[in-house]
């Protein structure tokens, strides 16, 4: 199901709102201009699954924490016959999490995750995917319903071990 863009452009504003670590300009200041980096972009799953690196041409792409990185200088290990291409083209955090790669385990979902697989989904996030690879978007189902309206109710919080400021 493909998110129309009203519904993403609300949905960035949310999570812009509940971002209150972003700088703003101070009354009387001159607001400095943005840096430009790439447009943060919400992925649904279809959306994402295009990007496994089964096309020549194509990006790589992976979600962890419904964030999504463009693992493509990584093709060696995430391209197609690659030993960790089956968390390509998906929000892999379970997988990530428990270290597997079990087709069970590649999903969002951390419901009964150990104290001790979250805290190694926290290292493996910051020190690989986020400290090696550009973060291209964010998965739909982050801050979005399923019927694709923007989620009121989310909130950083709701995240495991999430800090919004971190991330932009």
């Amino acid at each position: 199901m493909a998110v129309p863009a009203p519904r993403r452009l609300a949905a960035l504003a949310l999570v812009l709102a509940l971002a209150p670590g972003l700088p703003t300009a101070r009354a009387g200041q001159t607001p400095r201009p943005a840096e430009r980096g790439p447009p943060v972009r919400l992925f649904t799953e279809e959306e994402l699954a295009r990007y496994g690196g089964e096309e020549e041409d194509q990006p790589i792409y992976l979600a962890v924490k419904g964030v999504g990185f463009d693992v493509t200088s990584g093709k060696e290990f995430y391209g197609r016959g690659a030993p960790y291409n089956a968390l390509t083209g998906k929000d892999s955090t379970r997988g990530v999490a428990k270290m597997s790669l079990d087709p069970a385990d590649l999903t969002h979902d951390t419901t009964g995750l150990t104290a001790k697989e979250l805290e190694a989904l926290d290292e493996v996030f910051t020190k690989v995917y986020k400290a090696k690879y550009p973060i291209v978007g964010y998965t739909a189902r982050r801050i979005l319903n399923e019927d694709g309206s923007p989620n009121l109710d989310f909130k950083p919080e709701d995240q495991p071990h999430f800090d919004i400021k971190d991330e932009f």
